[in-house]
């Protein structure tokens, strides 16, 4: 029956895509977009995930579209100092890690290995060039005009932008849409200097492996880079203000997610507060304290990495010259459709409410662009997946188990360990679970948690399923390939309204 009426959705949902595409030719057509005149119809300050996303849809509906980014680069945080040249370190870091410690079990051996940090700083530095590159080039194709340089509003439809080249010039636009992104969160009273206290940013580009690393914040971007270097031979301490690693997982994930790490030699120290940090000396000395206070103790290390969340970048837009309104923390509020308290200006991405996580970005920049064009955008926050690109992996998309809970809803849960699962016990890498939460009378779908190599990319059938509103019987009863990590997701299901057939 579920299997029936998703069908019908899907066909539903193809033959509105079509009447949509001749829709926005009528739309473009009769509104007079892309009519070459000096003015825009859509400016995007901003050249991230969901900045260029934005661009490019927008010129795809029609739109005479300009993309203005400070960095001279696209791609925003994300491309440049974020999720492509962390994840770049992260699997080269692997490699070596299993090359050290897993390769031998499978019948292959090394005289010796050691790690070439330049050239896995070289090969990380190539990925990003040309994705970059390649993104300009999408820009171009689209007819995206692209300007490089540092945009503040002058009026809610003029941009006024200091170019790389020195020199200033004003872009107009009927609609401008904020992109600007997030930056790096400062702990009061520190200083980061990216040397030996450093961001996210700074730990892309070490000169040389840290003996000693202390990572100040227990969140994904923590512990992913964390990671990577406790892989490449650092000592590595999380120093973490709440009670728990990654607060937003699921309580369950969580605690294996951190014996995992633990496993991997990685150490905590939980409920912990940073008082200072003393550079004076050759090393890096932090003095703690318990974060409901107590006795003050310190911690030595070469290098602090410094990851203590991310703050909209909103500041030295001119925002206060137009009225746009921010709150306290500098996020832009904005109505369904992206508006904010401005007729004609917009934002997206990390600069609103809601995860700062690139791929929300881009569903809010493609959704915005959506509305601007009289169509109708969505994007729903319930479902935007989240991924610690650790390894194992943690990815998950819905509803925690202590949420459901909260809410009052009567569920049940399935889950399924990889120790049971053939594919990952023929490779050797079997540790992780899946877990899946059902409402107990309907069946349907209410969250997902996958703890598991690759659990990023196994993650969006359980995205796709909770898109649809499917049941756990759904995945249950959809055939599924032998031997593969997925199969681990269809047990689990299994579980979840019956019974499983491998456990």
């Amino acid at each position: 029956m579920a299997m029936a009426s998703l069908a019908r959705r899907k066909a539903s949902h193809l033959l509105s895509r079509n009447i949509f595409n001749s829709d926005v030719l009528r739309y473009s057509f009769a509104r007079g977009f892309a009519s070459g005149s000096d003015e825009n119809d859509v400016v995007v300050i901003g050249g991230g995930p969901g900045g260029y996303v934005a661009a490019i849809k927008a010129a795809q509906l029609g739109l005479k579209t300009t993309c203005i980014e400070k960095r001279g680069t696209l791609g925003g945080t994300c491309l440049n100092v974020g999720c492509i040249p962390s994840k770049a370190l992260l699997h080269s870091s692997h490699m070596y890690h299993e090359a050290t410690h897993s390769f031998a079990n499978h019948g292959v051996k090394f005289a010796s290995v050691e790690v070439d940090l330049p050239a896995m700083m070289a090969q990380k530095d190539k990925a990003v060039a040309g994705l970059t590159k390649g993104i300009e080039g999408l820009l171009k194709k689209n007819k995206v005009t692209y300007v490089k340089g540092y945009g503040k509003f002058i009026s809610p439809s003029e941009i006024s932008v200091e170019t790389t080249d020195g020199e200033t010039t004003i872009v107009k636009g009927k609609h401008i849409i904020i992109a600007t992104g997030s930056d790096v969160k400062p702990l009061p009273g520190i200083t980061i200097d990216e040397k030996k206290v450093i961001s996210s940013t700074g730990a892309l580009v070490l000169p040389e492996i840290p003996k000693k690393l202390i990572v100040v914040g227990a969140g994904y971007i923590g512990l992913e880079m964390g990671s990577v270097w406790n892989r490449l031979g650092s000592e590595v301490t999380v120093v973490e203000f709440a009670g728990e690693i990654v607060p937003s997982m699921d309580g369950e994930v969580r605690k294996q997610f951190q014996r995992s790490l633990e496993k991997q030699k990685m150490k905590f120290m939980l409920k912990t507060k940073v008082v200072s940090i003393d550079t004076s000396g050759n090393g890096v000395k932090l003095t703690l304290e318990p974060s409901s206070g107590g006795e003050q103790t310190t911690l030595e290390a070469d290098v602090v990495l410094i990851s203590a969340g991310r703050t909209p970048f909103t500041s030295g837009l001119g925002l206060d010259k137009i009225g746009v309104e921010t709150d306290k923390i500098g996020r832009i509020p904005v109505n369904e459709r992206f508006a904010t308290n401005i007729p004609g200006v917009y934002a997206i991405g990390d600069v609103i409410p809601g995860p700062m996580l690139a791929h929300k970005a881009e569903e809010d920049g493609v959704a915005c662009v959506e509305f601007i064009a009289g169509k109708h955008g969505h994007v729903d926050y319930d479902l935007v997946p989240g991924v610690c690109y650790t390894h194992p992996e943690v990815a998950s998309v819905g509803k925690t188990e202590e949420q459901v809970k909260a809410l009052g809803i009567e569920y049940r849960v399935g889950k399924f360990p990889f120790l049971a699962n053939s594919r990952a016990k023929a490779i050797d890498d079997a540790e992780g679970i899946v877990k899946i939460l059902a409402d107990k009378e309907s069946d349907k779908i209410l969250g997902v948690h996958i703890m598991a190599p690759n659990a990023g990319e196994m993650i969006h059938e359980a995205c796709l399923a909770l898109q649809y509103g499917a049941s756990s019987e759904d995945i249950a009863r959809t055939c599924h390939a032998h031997p593969t990590m997925s199969e681990a997701l269809k047990e689990a299901a299994m579980a979840t309204y019956d019974k499983p057939i491998h456990m």
